[in-house]
């Protein structure tokens, strides 16, 4: 295997040019940059990482910890946060803490020990497990999503009370009047604001929804199909359901067909999210889209900036986006006002 010596000998060079050139330590003229990687690529030389990591004090990697990536809102934004570490020459390491704070806070440990430069951090709930230690080795990291109680950090979110409002609306523009909701426990932040944001929307019309039309699910297919023949037993039965994810609204679609319920014109469904799964349903999803991908890019460019010490450690960036309606199939107005 080549030594960074052969590399220094084969290029007529010393070895601190040559280590200069790979650590970028001191500017170099064309010639000599290009004699001295002319030299490392004849002689298949590669160098040590981990030496390298330990002289600059950066392993160029960022530790990423999601509560579930078999949910595609997660897997998507998974996705758009590795694509930017990947460009600015960072590689992801990722963590599914399974919702659980035992195992989000092994995660952390695991990370901090194994010495990544930052942690892209979505909460299993409000739990701060983990975080503390982060904090006490000097670890930077970024909230996605959810902020944590007690925790001062970096932060890209989205309006979540705002859009929750604003789906709610649409479906009372529409004319419908008994619109359901499909909702998570209240631990779950983010998705217990887009609650509040359908309450909002239902008061501020002046309308009382029968007991019983905000049921609970775990966000997972499954729970969604559950919810909607929990729903669809009411009397009198809604005519429209707002339900604050993707995932969970696929499952009330299908639990509906199941039913003989026809979608949209005996029950009109919103989700939220806008996974890709949502553009290939039938009748396509109707849904709040969140800018998955912003949201992915901006946290990942936030935490290298913390990183190389270009924002102010005096100063937290709380970034909040809005969603966006997007109308396809799975909505119209109901039969009779």
């Amino acid at each position: 295997m080549a030594t960074i010596k052969d590399v220094a000998r084969a290029a007529g060079v010393s070895i601190a040019t040559v280590s200069h050139i790979i650590n970028g330590t001191r500017p170099v003229s064309d010639e000599l940059r290009a004699r001295v990687i002319r030299a490392m690529e004849e002689l298949d030389y590669r160098p040590n990482a981990l030496a390298r990591s330990l002289r600059i004090g950066q392993t160029k990697t960022i530790g990423l910890i999601v509560p579930d990536n078999s949910n595609l809102f997660f897997a998507e934004i998974a996705r758009a946060i590795e694509d930017t570490g990947y460009r600015h020459g960072y590689a992801v390491i990722l963590c599914n803490s399974d919702g659980r704070g035992d195992k989000q806070q092994r995660y952390i440990q695991a990370l901090v020990d194994k010495q990544v430069d930052g942690i892209i951090f979505i909460s299993s709930g409000e739990t701060t497990a983990g975080l503390q230690y982060a904090l006490d080795n000097d670890i930077r990291f970024v909230m996605v999503d959810r902020e944590v109680p007690d925790i001062v950090a970096d932060a890209v979110l989205v309006d979540n009370e705002l859009a929750g409002y604003q789906a709610t609306r649409y479906l009372l523009e529409l004319g419908h009047r008994y619109i359901a909701c499909v909702g998570v426990p209240p631990y779950l932040t983010p998705i217990a604001q887009r609650v509040t944001g359908y309450y909002k929307a239902i008061e501020e019309a002046g309308l009382e929804l029968p007991a019983g039309f905000c049921v609970y699910g775990d966000t997972q297919i499954e729970s969604g199909e559950r919810a909607i023949n929990q729903l669809l037993r009411l009397v009198p039965r809604p005519s429209a359901v707002f339900v604050c994810n993707d995932m969970m609204a696929i499952g009330v679609m299908r639990g509906a067909r199941r039913m003989g319920v026809s979608i949209p014109e005996e029950l009109s469904v919103v989700g939220f999210d806008d996974i890709a799964l949502a553009r290939a349903m039938c009748p396509a999803l109707t849904t709040m889209a969140q800018p998955i991908s912003e949201m992915g890019r901006l946290a990942t460019e936030l935490l290298i900036k913390r990183i190389k010490g270009e924002l102010s450690s005096s100063e937290r960036q709380r970034i909040v986006l809005t969603a966006r309606l997007v109308v396809r199939e799975s909505t119209c107005p109901p039969r009779s006002t």
